[in-house]
């Protein structure tokens, strides 16, 4: 089973990780090739997990150098990334680096972390948008990251867990209507988030 929550135990020291720190990024780097979905021109998918999110608070902790006190804020804000065995967790990006197209693309994409879905031998997964924070202002201009959650049943699980289940990744939204088909590697690699 995985590990669904990052401790205080689990944080080791930033000398330590600064020595191991070339080598951890290079793993994890290799590991998320499976976790990345991009769909359509601007939109990509990074499906979280144990390692990716402690990969994140490590380095959260060894940029900013905020000590222990840095720590539970850390563990505060990524823990609820780390999915619970019953579900994928992915952040979503807006990846568009023309300042001004990426403006004029977030103000026609307001609401679209809720047209988003997993879809997958019959079944559609709706994804649940983090509630930490509405991520569309009051003028409709949407976040350029999202945090997403898609909540399985037991059976959709096992259905997702299929070897060669077509599973398409979709956003409906009427200004990003985009679709990509997991590859077979990815499925299989997010299949293990849901296992008990």
């Amino acid at each position: 089973m995985s590990k669904r929550e990052i401790t205080r135990d689990d944080i080791i020291p930033m000398d330590a990780y600064g020595t191991e720190r070339k080598e951890r990024r290079r793993k994890v780097t290799e590991m998320k090739k499976d976790r990345r979905v991009s769909v359509g021109p601007d939109a990509t998918f990074y499906f979280e997990n144990y390692d990716t999110m402690w990969h994140q608070v490590h380095e959260m902790l060894y940029i900013e150098r905020g000590g222990e006190e840095q720590i539970e804020d850390e563990l505060r804000a990524y823990n609820p990334l780390i999915p619970q065995g019953d579900e994928l967790v992915a952040t979503m990006m807006f990846e568009i680096d023309d300042a001004d197209r990426r403006d004029r693309v977030l103000r026609g994409l307001g609401g679209v972390e809720d047209t988003i879905s997993l879809r997958f031998a019959g079944e559609t997964v709706p994804a649940v948008p983090e509630a930490d924070v509405d991520r569309t202002s009051a003028e409709g201009k949407t976040s350029s990251v999202h945090f997403l959650h898609f909540p399985f049943t037991r059976e959709q699980a096992a259905s997702f867990a299929q070897p060669g289940t077509e599973v398409i990744l979709a956003i409906g939204h009427s200004n990003y209507g985009h679709m990509a088909i997991l590859p077979e590697a990815t499925r299989a690699a997010l299949a293990a988030d849901l296992a008990d």
